[in-house]
């Protein structure tokens, strides 16, 4: 479960709004014009989250080279290839 907190509230109430939220609900979501637009988490829940993201990419290059789905060149060719020079 998540509180939304409004642009305006955050604006005026500042930080200390944010934090209570934060220790009630774990998280908060910043609302504009009554939509929700960005989400507050603790730092060390961003750091777990970032985490996982990074542990998926990398289980997802593990799987590209076990499938030989993968390309050697140099620098220069890499350059070449994504630019299409």
């Amino acid at each position: 479960m998540y509180k939304t907190i409004s642009a305006n509230d955050l604006k005026t109430k500042g930080i200390s709004m944010v934090a209570e939220e934060i220790a009630q609900y774990g998280e908060a979501v910043v609302t504009v014009r009554g939509k929700g637009k960005y989400v507050i988490i603790p730092i060390e829940k961003y750091n777990e989250l970032r985490e996982y993201e990074l542990l998926a990419a990398l289980a997802e290059t593990r799987k590209a080279i076990a499938d030989g789905d993968y390309t050697i060149e140099t620098v220069e060719e890499h350059i070449k290839s994504i630019t299409h020079d």
